[in-house]
């Protein structure tokens, strides 16, 4: 295990040997962070490009790592630790200059057959947040300790700089699905908040944490929204155990699409979450910089190539070709194989797709949210069927031929669809450019979008770090690009409520 934990005086030296990024104070924890962290989402401990990436990032001055216990299912935090073990070792990196943060609240995966076989003996977890098939939810203090030690190993870590609880809304989510009055369930809500922000004093007293806080998407709500998470309400519970608590941070979404945690004024007095976290004191680390969650759908806020999308009756058309064929393969191919009853079902479940894609291309919103169904459900399910005919005793000529034509109209519809979206993304990214130089020229003149957008959190004051998933050594380089500009950070209100008024109906 990894000794010692970040300290303000190591943190300040750290700042003084890479001059070339700049540092922003972590508020009451006394630390200095880069104004960009390592974000851990998504990153795994087998993909070394990732391995490379992070250890570029904390090389070049990047010290401070966001990741939790259920990233890619503990793997972001295997990697962390080591990646941290390996600079660590050969003494490029000291223990004391790196800020880690984690988190936990989620059952997924592993944890999620943990909690089942916790079931099945006897003892669950208490308070679990039956939120879905696959998913549970859970801030319990003997949840929170099973998740803080595990953590602990995988980062080979004695101690954790910062340990936050992982959107808590969770719960309230789950309650306003079973239709409990919102009163009762905001009660319960801070009561189970409280009890974990007692239990996370044990764990500052054990040595085993150092700060904690809350990562919530639901700070930035309106106020009167089921699901809203109040700063005021939590820095009350946690004045409430002592004057000396360690409640120190919190994370939430914040970018060019969603203002809210600057434009939306959800805390007494006429103030905003980020004006109450500066009166406060409290840390701010935020996330989706470059990912905002727009009406229901996710905009990415990078640069794009423009296209010529196809006119819409070319897609139609070559979706009505997929669709002969698939009925050609059910109605004559099929029938003729011999097969038993279970095999063709199987068949043409996989491989009548293309009624579903003709009804519901052009609804799915965009580019990223095609790519996955393509490629997590469409593709799948065609290749496996495509892949089964391939394999049988005896392939008759007409289903060989079948198969490669039929690919290829596949291949051309989805390829259609896809340009259509890239189409959309590159019109809505140069639209979103456009009008950030009407808002603030020092936002503007960052040159691409994604440095916009970076460029207009770091400047925002009360921003302390933005959390940016830096997976691949390119990715790094652009963050350290941008670091280096020097940029002022200051009251920026009037240009996010500009702002928003401008993107409000973004398509």
């Amino acid at each position: 295990m990894i000794p010692g934990s970040a300290t303000p005086e190591e943190t300040l030296d750290h700042r003084s040997r890479h001059p070339a990024v700049p540092y922003s104070r972590l508020s009451g924890t006394g630390l200095w962070v880069s104004q960009a962290g390592f974000g851990g989402y998504r990153v795994h401990q087998s993909d070394p490009a990732q391995e490379q990436a992070l250890l570029k990032a904390l090389s070049a001055g990047i010290n401070l790592i966001d990741t939790s216990a259920n990233y890619t299912n503990g793997g972001s935090e295997i990697l962390v630790g080591r990646v941290l073990k390996k600079l660590i070792d050969s003494k490029k990196l000291r223990r004391e200059s790196v800020v880690v943060v984690t988190k936990a609240g989620y059952l997924q995966g592993e944890n999620y057959l943990l909690s089942q076989e916790r079931k099945e003996q006897g003892h669950p977890f208490p308070d679990l947040v039956l939120f879905g098939q696959g998913l549970e939810h859970c801030i319990h203090p003997e949840f929170l300790e099973d998740q803080l030690l595990r953590s602990l190993g995988r980062l080979g870590l004695l101690t954790v700089d910062v340990f936050l609880l992982h959107n808590p809304e969770y719960y309230l989510s789950w309650a306003r699905q079973a239709g409990s009055a919102q009163a009762e369930a905001e009660n319960e809500y801070y009561r189970r908040i409280g009890s974990s922000f007692e239990f996370l004093e044990t764990q500052v007293e054990k040595g085993r944490i150092r700060w904690y806080g809350i990562s919530s998407n639901t700070f930035p709500q309106p106020a009167d929204d089921y699901e809203f998470t109040s700063l005021e309400k939590i820095w009350d519970l946690a004045e409430g155990l002592s004057s000396n608590h360690h409640f120190r941070v919190i994370q939430l979404p914040f970018n060019l699409l969603e203002t809210g945690p600057v434009t939306e004024i959800n805390q007494s007095g006429g103030r905003s979450v980020l004006d109450l976290a500066g009166e406060k004191g409290l840390g701010v680390l935020t996330n989706r910089p470059l990912n905002a969650i727009s009406g229901q759908k996710l905009i990415r806020l990078a640069d794009a190539e423009p296209v010529v999308p196809p006119a819409k009756q070319e897609i139609v058309d070559k979706l009505s070709q997929v669709i002969q064929s698939e009925n050609f393969l059910l109605e004559e191919l099929l029938p003729s194989l011999n097969l038993p009853a279970r095999l063709i079902a199987m068949t043409s479940e996989n491989l009548a797709l293309g009624k579903i894609v003709q009804e519901h291309w052009d609804k799915i919103g965009t580019l990223s949210r095609w790519q996955a169904l393509e490629h997590e459900f469409f593709m799948p399910r065609i290749n496996e069927g495509c892949q089964f005919l391939a394999t049988l005793e005896e392939v008759p000529e007409k289903l060989t031929s079948w198969l490669g034509l039929h690919m290829d109209l596949i291949h051309s519809a989805f390829a259609a669809i896809e340009t259509t979206y890239r189409a959309a993304r590159a019109k809505r990214s140069l639209t979103i450019k456009r009008l950030l130089q009407s808002v603030d020229n020092e936002w503007a003149s960052a040159g691409t979008l994604t440095r916009m957008a970076l460029r207009a959190l770091r400047t925002t004051a009360g921003v302390t770090s933005v959390l940016v998933g830096m997976r691949r050594a390119e990715y790094v380089d652009d963050v350290l690009a941008e670091l280096a500009v020097p940029a002022v950070s200051k009251d920026r209100t009037a240009a996010w409520r500009n702002l928003r008024g401008l993107l409000k109906n973004i398509e």
